[in-house]
């Protein structure tokens, strides 16, 4: 642990929080940084807030009814149904356009409409925007950006009920959650090294991507 560093939740050994079947560190975050009173106008906010209380409730029967069931995919058509999204959104990155029509059948077959925005919707050369020639995969010709706040803008122009992010870049994504009306969730999460599994760089700190814990500039 960084000692220069604050105590956070990823130090926690106990996690006592989710069943509360031991004692609560004295450093815990919940105990120093939050009071009880913004503990109770959490808990109106979830019960209360039409939009908190839809989603977060869609969410924990999700959970509850289907732990370790159903694919992301899946959860995906049940969330939709479960607040009510008629139209899904997808904002889609160029190189997940395969995936992206398999996802829309299988949304069509569970009678759920859709509409996607590619990623180089408008098709802006880099240079206008003022990224470097030699930032392009392929300098000097034409390469269009990754334009996530014109897909956000987009589907908000459908009025779809939920958006789903299939492989935008990192910050792209980003930018997408800042514009989109509609709630966001993500189906896949890009990593053109790891085949969009980023969670596997984690589980290989110990031997592959011992890298990752040195103090190396990226």
């Amino acid at each position: 642990m960084d000692r220069e560093r604050e105590f956070c939740c990823s130090d926690c050994g106990v996690l006592n929080c989710y069943r509360q079947e031991g004692s609560f560190p004295k450093e815990c975050v919940g105990a120093k940084k939050v009071g009880a009173k913004e503990i109770e106008a959490l808990k109106a906010t979830y019960r209360d807030d039409p939009f908190v209380s839809k989603l977060s409730r869609a969410a924990a029967e999700i959970e509850g009814t289907y732990y370790g069931k159903l694919t992301r995919v899946e959860e995906i058509i049940a969330f939709a149904r479960r607040i009510g999204a008629e139209k899904i959104g997808i904002a889609s990155c160029i190189g997940l356009m395969g995936e992206t029509r398999t996802f829309t059948r299988i949304l069509d077959a569970h009678r759920l409409s859709s509409y996607c925005a590619i990623c180089k919707v408008g098709s802006i050369d880099k240079a206008e925007v003022g990224v470097p020639e030699e930032m392009k995969l392929q300098p000097s010709c034409f390469e269009g950006i990754c334009n996530p706040v014109l897909q956000a803008k987009i589907l908000n122009r459908e009025k779809t009920g939920l958006n789903v992010l299939m492989g935008l870049c990192v910050g792209h994504d980003s930018l997408f959650i800042k514009y989109s009306k509609a709630p966001v969730t993500t189906l896949v999460t890009k990593d053109r090294v790891l085949g969009h599994n980023p969670a596997a760089a984690l589980y290989n700190t110990g031997f592959y991507y011992k890298r990752l814990l040195q103090n190396q500039d990226i």
